[in-house]
């Protein structure tokens, strides 16, 4: 699921969260066309451009000179490299942006951020607060919202961070905007919010989301007559 909403824009780094954002930038990388290689390059294996030699001189090659597969690695590279820039603040941004390679980006930031690191009870009382403070946005669709919370509850399994699975579905449901109230009642009638993961509450209300749109188009269009006649 967070693949599928990974098509936008990388995530943006958090600094105090940079282990969440790693996590989160790999899964998007892995996403896109020729990702595994993408992903190597950062990790693992720089792009070494091959060289010739003409009168005696050792020269770079130019891209148009590479073998196909030398190309695919050296645009992946340079995906790479865009990728990871996009996803920086923008006083780290100034920082790193004269970095060609992508794998010694990556080492770069990595070696910037290792110095601001939370200690656990900072990163986990971090977490908590955004967990208690989200909330569906207007106008969201019911997959959006449910990505986002699979992105927090991402978060705060990376950090080992303990929570009831009944706080977690009870959150999920009671974030909802009014005009899923019917069906946030009848799932918690059907489904143990001890047991049931928040997954399957989303798959339950997903076949009602026609019903929770029609209700709120409804509601909004009544609010909008109501405030016509007293104008």
């Amino acid at each position: 699921m967070i693949l599928f909403d990974a098509n936008n824009c990388p995530p943006m780094l958090d600094k105090d969260l940079y282990d969440s954002w790693k996590s989160k930038m790999k899964l998007y990388m892995q996403n896109r066309e020729h990702g595994r290689m993408i992903l190597e390059l950062v990790e693992n294996s720089p792009l070494i451009w091959p060289t010739n030699e003409e009168n005696g001189v050792t020269r770079t090659k130019k891209h148009a000179e590479l073998s196909t597969a030398k190309k695919i690695q050296a645009d992946c590279d340079m995906k790479a490299t865009n990728i990871i820039l996009q996803g920086l603040p923008a006083d780290i941004y100034s920082l790193v942006n004269h970095h060609r390679v992508a794998k010694g980006l990556w080492e770069r930031v990595q070696l910037l951020m290792h110095g601001t690191f939370l200690n656990k009870q900072e990163r986990e009382c971090k977490l908590y607060d955004v967990f208690d403070k989200f909330t569906h946005i207007k106008g969201e669709l019911l997959h959006k919202y449910y990505l986002r919370f699979t992105q927090l509850i991402n978060d705060v399994n990376i950090y080992n961070m303990k929570m009831e699975q009944f706080q977690v579905n009870t959150k999920f449901l009671n974030s909802l905007p009014p005009e899923w109230s019917k069906f946030v009642t009848d799932v918690k009638l059907v489904k143990d919010l001890h047991t049931t993961n928040f997954d399957q509450l989303h798959a339950y209300l997903e076949q009602h989301e026609l019903h929770a749109n029609e209700v709120r188009l409804l509601r909004e269009r009544n609010q909008y007559l109501l405030t016509f006649m007293a104008n």
